[in-house]
């Protein structure tokens, strides 16, 4: 009877380990952040986003976001790529 305890106690300790690898691994990672608004007068209100992400590999990329929100509702945004650095091998 300790054998199947000892072996159940194994099973979930390996399972454990295996789902934890998968969280951790493939995911990029946020560097920086930043956020900026201004409304005008006319109420359009205007957002730019900025992030910096680094992958596992090393890549790191800056993307830049901008958003336009007109008093009647309607929005419109722009996101680019800035660039990406590769690490040299």
């Amino acid at each position: 009877m300790k054998h199947l305890n000892r072996s159940k106690l194994i099973t979930l300790a390996a399972t454990s380990a295996l789902g934890l690898s998968f969280l951790t691994v493939g995911c990029e990672r946020t560097v920086s952040h930043t956020e900026e608004s201004n409304v005008k007068d006319d109420g359009t209100v205007k957002s730019k986003e900025k992030t910096v992400t680094e992958a596992p590999d090393g890549t790191v990329t800056k993307t830049e976001t901008r958003k336009t929100t007109e008093p009647d509702g309607a929005t419109k945004t722009e996101s680019k790529t800035i660039s990406t650095n590769k690490p040299q091998p």
